[in-house]
């Protein structure tokens, strides 16, 4: 299949103006914010690191890593995600790299990193497997690999149709648990798996679906 990048980059820069309005987007709740930066300090090291947040969106995740003293560089495909990732860090008054570029093979040339984070992107891939590589390849000795994905009933967001074609992606609903962590296992040195559905406030409110977080080290 042809990866409709074009149409796959408008469809996120039209959703970024109402990106945060969801709970665990924008994190504007302070329970919803206090869940997350207790999942993002269990799963990345305690000492400042270095961190690749791929599919950065509009850097909800990103500000909280870099108020805990981590060094971030975010990246997403949609230009109008990156701005209000960067508004969002300058806001906060906290240090932040963002790039536009294609999450599956970022644009951060030669350059490793400690952590590569990803959350709720994977099924949007045209190929996860060689992304799963790259990512690895991106991570220095030791590093961390935390992947936050789920098995969703839909694609997309809300009640939007996603771009044409996406029934093709390979994980378009997302995946299970142990389907991704065998794909990750023979990349990376040791993998656990953290579910997360029964933890509501990371969501904004109860879920029926699969959500985990998938923790490797290289």
């Amino acid at each position: 299949m042809t990866h409709p990048t074009a149409a796959i980059t408008a469809y996120w820069d039209a959703a970024a103006r109402d990106f945060d309005e969801e709970p665990d987007h924008g994190l504007r709740a302070p329970e919803a914010r206090a869940a997350w930066s207790d999942l993002l300090s269990r799963c990345l090291p305690s000492t400042p690191s270095d961190v690749l947040d791929v599919g950065c969106g509009t850097g909800s995740l990103a500000e909280l890593l870099a108020g805990a003293g981590h060094r971030v560089t975010g990246v997403d495909l949609a230009p109008r995600m990156v701005e209000a990732a960067r508004a969002k860090l300058t806001a906060a008054g906290l240090p932040g790299r963002f790039l536009v570029g294609d999450a599956a093979a970022p644009p951060t040339g030669e350059e490793t990193f400690d952590v590569l984070l990803s959350r709720h992107l994977v099924w949007t891939l045209p190929d996860p497997a060689a992304a799963l590589d790259t990512w690895v390849s991106r991570l220095r000795p030791g590093g961390v690999l935390l992947l936050i994905e789920g098995r969703w009933r839909e694609t997309g967001q809300g009640d939007a149709a996603y771009v044409a074609g996406a029934e093709s992606l390979p994980w378009h609903r997302g995946i299970r648990a142990d389907e991704l962590a065998d794909a990750v296992r023979p990349l990376v040195r040791d993998l656990r798996i953290h579910p997360l559905g029964a933890d509501t406030a990371l969501w904004g409110g109860p879920v029926s679906d699969e959500r985990y977080a998938l923790v490797a080290r290289v």
